[in-house]
């Protein structure tokens, strides 16, 4: 080194140090902070796939917690219809209890009565007070709003319907088929003509609910006929009507779980056109003329048929006369039991009203897909039962069901109304707490896990290969340091020179 004025070494030894330095604190930062990408100097591409992923991460958090919160909501509504079904159980009871008429005097059955109506207002409370957060869970504030609703629908359940905010959804039903009785026609004249005056026909009726034995004397009437099979129609499931020259069977519900089967144990001596069975499921007598009781050697049977129907297109599955469609955005049930319905093509049946059900955010994104409703019904007293069979408060005293002095038959079945729609709506309950909001908190835990990993891999710091860097980074700091200083001490050998 002859120049003095420019000690080049000396600078690039500062500018190795500089380079070495920076190397060094950004090994301590990361070391430090636990974090590889600290500023969008670090790595500009990696920050906002870490961001991205963090975003991601928050709201799939924010689903989990969603879903436990759904489950806890759930977890409510269930205990209220959990003791809802107990109170159900022990009306059951008191309907069988009461209907023991020869042995219990009329205070007793005054006292059941008591305890009928202290029930019912338990159950009237139960649905008023079950709540969450203030929220009511069991009056109807979570049932869907349906409105325009046809005249040829009896009834509309809404379990599910995923609508946009400020949208109501349309309900098309196409029907298909008609649901028909379960239906056969003893021809017999207009008096039971047997060849034999003395001779008696005799033939089991069976129905969806039993079966009975009956015999019938020759030259009897048959609207005689059809009272005493109308006499056991609770038995049977069946009624009969004087129609012609004969009678008409038919089975009470519709649907191809109803049946008629007559099986003639004796034909009494019957012959020609007289003594003849035949198929009348549509409820019009058949052209055929039908199969005589001397050659019925086994029994003729004849079954209902469900309505067939599209619910905005898609086929609905059916029983007797409900059509319904289940999927992830729409689950609707619609009764078509009203007199015409059976008989139309098209019926612009119901608009479903935004805005209702109970709506519950399981995904990491609002809209349409993340969100899954569910309908709650009322189970106040005056709701549980049907239209068809009546209402559970009408058991109270006073009512028509009372157990005083009511029609103790039709008191059970709605009671068994009340209990089949209480379990079923504690069964889709459940359903939804199992699978769709248990399934939904497993998948989630497991997208969570794998998003923070990726998101780890971008931005946190790997110490193995940090701490490497950060010995490397002090040798060179040191040996740099070193260098620098030899570089600031050669310009004094120019003094050699001037000696």
């Amino acid at each position: 080194m002859s120049r003095i004025n420019t000690n080049v070494s000396s600078l690039l030894g500062q500018r190795v140090l500089d380079q070495n330095n920076r190397t060094l604190n950004s090994s301590l930062e990361r070391l430090s902070t636990g974090l590889r990408i600290n500023r969008g100097a670090d790595d500009p591409a990696g920050l906002i796939a870490s961001e991205n992923l963090r975003s991601e991460r928050a709201s799939i958090g924010a689903a989990i917690d969603n879903a436990e919160r759904a489950e806890q909501v759930v977890n409510v509504a269930e205990g209220g219809l959990q003791e809802i079904n107990n109170l159900l159980l022990e009306v059951q009871s008191l309907v069988g209890r009461s209907a023991n008429e020869a042995g219990l005097s009329r205070e007793e059955l005054e006292a059941n009565q008591l305890q009928i109506d202290s029930i019912l207002q338990t159950i009237d409370r139960i649905s008023d007070t079950t709540s969450f957060q203030g929220t009511q869970l069991l009056n109807g504030n979570f049932d869907f709003n349906v409105r325009d609703q046809a005249s040829t629908v009896e009834s509309v359940t809404v379990n599910t319907a995923n609508i946009p905010s400020g949208e109501d959804r349309d309900i098309q039903v196409l029907v298909t088929q008609s649901a028909q009785n379960a239906g056969l026609f003893l021809s017999t004249g207009a008096t039971l003509d047997l060849a034999d005056a003395d001779s008696t026909l005799v033939f089991d009726l069976a129905g969806t609910l039993g079966s009975r034995e009956f015999s019938f004397a020759s030259g009897t009437a048959i609207a005689d006929i059809a009272s005493t099979i109308n006499t056991f129609s609770d038995l049977t499931g069946l009624s009969a009507t004087a129609s012609g020259n004969g009678v008409l069977i038919q089975s009470i519900g519709l649907g191809d779980e109803e049946f008629v089967s007559v099986d003639v144990r004796d034909d009494g001596g019957s012959a020609g056109g007289v003594g003849t069975l035949s198929s009348n499921a549509a409820g019009v007598r058949s052209a055929d003329p039908g199969i005589a009781f001397s050659a019925a050697s086994n029994p003729i049977r004849d079954q209902g048929q469900d309505v067939g129907a599209t619910i905005n297109g898609t086929v609905a599955t059916s029983d007797g006369t409900t059509a319904r469609i289940a999927s992830d955005f729409l689950d609707v049930e619609i009764d078509l039991s009203v007199a015409g319905a059976q008989t139309l093509t098209t019926i612009a049946a119901v608009t479903i009203e935004g805005g209702g059900g109970a709506n519950f955010n399981l995904g990491p994104n609002v809209d349409i897909g993340s969100q899954v409703s569910i309908g709650i019904q009322s189970v106040a007293s005056r709701n549980l039962g049907s239209e068809t069979n009546g209402f559970l408060s009408n058991l109270a005293s006073g009512q028509e069901f009372n157990l005083v002095d009511g029609d103790l038959n039709a008191a059970q079945r709605i009671v068994n109304d009340s209990i089949d729609e209480v379990t079923t709506l504690r069964g889709r309950l459940g359903a939804f707490q199992a699978n769709t909001v248990g399934a939904t908190i497993r998948s989630l835990g497991v997208a969570l896990e794998n998003t923070s990993a990726a998101e780890s891999s971008i931005r946190d710091t790997d110490f193995a290969a940090e701490t490497a860097a950060l010995t490397r980074g002090q040798i060179l700091v040191q040996a740099a340091t070193n260098v620098l200083s030899i570089a600031n001490n050669q310009p004094q050998n120019v003094l050699s020179l001037l000696g």
